[in-house]
């Protein structure tokens, strides 16, 4: 049976490989791409170097053959006669590569002395005008020859064929194309070397914003610096925008946690303070009971006041997209149920496709409040109102959000009062007193503003919110 030790580190993970950098996969794609071009190339330029070759050695034996033809001569006999001194010295040395080889109709096969025991049997008679060029392979190797077919008159004016053929060993030719390839390899070598170079250099440099991007962002994790303030290239632009708000969100949220929790310590100092106070001079039950239950009553508000503000997430860079009609109409019906003693009817005008950039949480807290301070006050009608609010140059539209109520209103110089924390508008209608007040957290958070004027329509209250584009 294995050993828990050995166990253990049999079901240890694999360590994960790490990805190529960004300038390694660059280097080695536009390396890859570069081999691969080069080769091209160096192939492209072999083969025309090699037909070029190839027809220069074609015009080569073909010039090497009407020298030949141009002093020969034919006796009246009818007698071929080849000079004896050929163009080339190669073809009076044996074995030299170069040879020439003459048919001559009823008559003997004439050879250059280079040409003296090889075998040249493939060699055919050509009608007059005809020629031959191409490679042919022999027993002593490939060779490249030119032959052609010509009529010459004697000074009887009779006519002799003769087939003259002119030959060079692959030597020579395959010397040259070797030597061009010898010379591309290394041109293009050296070639492909400098442009990886700069190639290198350039990633380098073109890297830089991103190692920048880099160090700000050690420099704020190591509290260094407050945000990315460098200017980056329009490409990273965007990015480095979206890293400094994400970084501003998180501070705020912590901020707003921090914030919470001492205003929560700070707030339940009284409540505690006077039931201990009641606690330890404790002589009427009923005023006791009555004195305590109230405080915490003012404890259980402070705490739901301030749970809902901390747990409100505010504007976020990469926030997904609410459908706001569908949470309208759950939260409707929900406060139909509750106010059906009112017979209260809410009407809507809300844009389609409406939509809020934040936490699903944050919609729910903000509609529903306004909405049930609007079922509270209202007479028998509600009306919400939202509408998107799209601006050129930003990528999510603003929002406008409006409650609308046929209550008494709220008069201008009351409005400051009532959206104060724990203040009721009328101390006869039952709530806590902070639902406006969370309202105004979370629109503080989404760096918004709410406004509280007369429904040009119902002559009551209205609470409109705008949260501006991003």
């Amino acid at each position: 049976m294995p050993s828990p030790a050995a166990i253990a580190t049999t079901n240890e993970p694999t360590p994960s490989r790490r990805p190529f950098s960004l300038a390694a996969r660059a280097a080695l794609a536009t390396g890859l791409v570069l081999a691969a071009f080069l080769g091209v190339v160096g192939l492209t330029l072999s083969r025309i170097n090699a037909d070029s070759v190839l027809r220069d050695q074609q015009d080569r034996l073909e010039n090497f053959l009407t020298a030949y033809l141009s002093n020969t001569e034919v006796t009246r006999f009818g007698k071929v006669l080849l000079p004896d001194t050929p163009p080339d010295p190669s073809f009076t040395r044996p074995d030299s590569g170069l040879y020439a080889v003459a048919l001559v109709d009823n008559g003997p096969i004439w050879k250059s002395a280079s040409a003296i025991g090889r075998d040249f049997s493939f060699l055919k008679k050509l009608e007059p005008g005809q020629s031959q060029f191409g490679p042919i392979d022999t027993r002593t190797g490939r060779l490249y020859y030119y032959s052609y077919g010509v009529s010459m008159d004697t000074p009887e004016k009779k006519s002799v064929r003769l087939t003259l053929m002119v030959a060079q060993t692959e030597e020579v030719l395959e010397g040259q194309n070797a030597e061009v390839r010898r010379s591309l390899v290394f041109w293009l070598s050296s070639l492909g070397v400098m442009l990886i170079l700069l190639q290198l250099i350039l990633l380098r440099w073109s890297l830089t914003p991103l190692r920048k991007v880099a160090t700000e962002m050690t420099r704020v994790e190591r509290s260094e610096s407050e945000r990315l303030d460098s200017q980056y290239p329009q490409e990273l632009t965007g990015l480095t925008e979206r890293i400094n708000a994400f970084i501003d969100s998180e501070r705020e949220q912590r901020a707003r946690y921090r914030n919470t929790l001492a205003d929560l310590a700070h707030s339940l100092k009284t409540p505690l303070a006077v039931i201990r106070s009641r606690l330890e001079a404790a002589d009427d039950t009923t005023a006791l009971r009555s004195d305590v239950l109230d405080q915490v009553r003012r404890m259980d508000e402070l705490v739901a006041y301030q749970l809902a503000r901390a747990a409100t997430s505010g504007r976020q860079t990469f926030a997904t997209a609410v459908p706001i009609p569908g949470h309208a109409e759950d939260l409707v019906q929900s406060l139909e149920k509750v106010y059906a003693a009112k017979n209260v009817l809410c009407e809507f005008d809300i844009d389609e496709g409406a939509v809020f950039y934040g936490e699903r949480g944050d919609l729910l807290e903000l509609m529903g409040n306004l909405l049930e301070n609007a079922f509270k006050w209202a007479g028998h009608r509600v009306l919400l109102v939202v509408k998107m609010e799209p601006q050129a140059g930003r990528q999510r539209p603003g929002l406008w959000i409006s409650v609308e109520d046929d209550g008494p209103g709220i008069d201008a110089d009351k409005v400051e009062k009532v959206l104060q924390r724990g203040v009721r508008g009328d101390e006869r209608v039952q709530g806590h007193g902070i639902g406006l007040s969370i309202v105004q957290d979370i629109i503080r958070a989404y760096r918004g503003d709410l406004s509280v004027d007369r429904s040009p329509e119902f002559g009551g209250a209205r609470f409109s919110v705008r949260l501006p584009p991003s």
